[in-house]
């Protein structure tokens, strides 16, 4: 005697038979079976809920977890202060490396930023993410020579519960955190050489385990890599795997140094003076000619980041409207020559635009000054191989639209 176990939604979940070699009346039998056919199909059915909400228990808790750990990072993002708020200069060297991320920008290749410490390598980085078809998703960043080595895989792939003494709980890494977005790994050749191979894997094939877990994770990552060493040389030493070093050097970009790019230390200088006026309330009109002379001939070892911080510097301790840095800071070889074509005018104050005056530190008003500077290099000349355009970077019409919107207009 049998009996079929159905859902509530009248779905065939199971059969239920009963053999026996004893005599019963086969209404009365067939009443009692399906009494329990209706409890075991209301057992299955629970049981089936049951497991469906664990599981989808658990995806609310993995997607709870990630925007959780991507709302920590983005919060440490909020609160770390970037090098530089955008990319000044209209020098060559850095017209070649902007027309070059404008076609590297929308492809999802690897690439390797190749550089000197302090030339903006994080800037080109974000440049190319914001600019690409993963802008809506986080540009996610680590500092490869930051993280001690014992730490750097979990850093980078995340751990589970237990795997080493200290995990109380489970990490999401970077990798997972930048999923459908862009990782940036600063200081790329700083990896050991374990967790390079576990790079390259997730390169090749777009998956790796966390640490402490068999369980395999697909990730959609673009990568972009940065270093200030030469891996070639690094390679041929064994300190970095050679297959790595191809898969990372799809698309290289090179970085130029501050002193390849002279012709920009005045705006760099003026945009940084604006930002720490205003930060220490300080009323400075611009920077002396003697300081913007001795800036061209120092050499800048730490490039961008060394103008920076001795500007910052220099704000904090000056007492005079005018910027002025000792000489005994910028040591500078004297046979070096400056590029007159950068202060035309040669007067003895280099000053901020009128309209900073009571907001030293207003983007648009560095963004009108440097616009200023190259049409006055351009003879205002905006189209055309020597046009204003160009080495800014941006469209004709876009800079008449702007030109427009500021109130710029030829002088007669």
């Amino acid at each position: 005697m049998s009996d079929s176990d159905k859902s509530s939604a009248g779905e065939l979940i199971g059969h239920l038979a009963v053999i026996d070699d004893m005599p019963m009346d086969e209404a009365r039998g067939m009443d009692v079976l399906k009494i329990f056919a209706a409890r075991a199909g209301a057992e299955l059915e629970r049981m089936q809920a049951e497991a469906e909400l664990r599981f989808a228990m658990a995806e609310i808790e993995r997607l709870k977890n990630r925007l959780q750990a991507e709302n920590i990072y983005l919060q440490e993002e909020i609160r770390n202060e970037n090098n530089f708020e955008e990319i000044i200069g209209s020098s060559p060297a850095l017209m070649k490396v902007l027309k070059q991320l404008e076609l590297i920008a929308p492809t999802d290749a690897t690439v390797l930023i190749l550089g000197e410490t302090g030339t903006g390598k994080e800037l080109i980085a974000r440049a190319i993410h914001n600019r690409s078809a993963r802008s809506s998703r986080p540009l996610v960043k680590v500092n490869c020579g930051a993280i001690s080595a014992g730490l750097v895989e979990s850093e980078l792939f995340g751990h589970v519960k237990g795997a080493f003494t200290g995990a109380l709980e489970k990490r999401t890494g970077r990798f997972e955190l930048a999923d459908g977005g862009t990782l940036f790994l600063d200081e790329v050749g700083e990896l050991p050489p374990e967790t390079q191979v576990k790079l390259l894997r997730v390169l090749q094939e777009g998956e790796f385990e966390p640490v402490g877990s068999s369980k395999t994770t697909k990730v959609n990552v673009r990568i972009i890599a940065a270093t200030n060493k030469d891996l070639e040389q690094e390679v041929k030493a064994g300190r970095f795997r050679a297959d790595l070093f191809y898969r990372l050097n799809v698309l290289p970009l090179f970085n130029p140094s501050l002193r390849e790019r002279r012709e920009d230390i005045a705006p760099l200088a003026i945009f940084f003076l604006s930002k720490y006026a205003r930060r220490f309330n300080r009323q400075i009109r611009g920077v002396s000619q003697d300081t913007i002379q001795r800036l061209h001939k120092y050499p800048w070892p730490g490039n961008i980041r060394e103008l920076q911080n001795l500007i910052e510097r220099a704000v904090v301790l000056s007492t005079d409207s005018v910027l002025s840095i000792d000489p005994g800071l910028l040591p500078t070889d004297g046979n070096q020559a400056i590029d007159d074509r950068l202060n035309p005018d040669r007067s003895d104050l280099v000053l901020l635009p009128e309209e900073t005056a009571s907001d030293p530190s207003s983007l648009e008003d560095v963004e009108r000054r440097h616009i200023l500077s190259v049409l006055h290099q351009t003879n205002w000349l905006i189209e055309g191989d020597k046009g204003a355009a160009i080495m800014l970077n941006i469209h004709p019409n876009t800079l008449r639209s702007r030109l427009k919107k500021m109130g710029i207009q030829r002088p007669n």
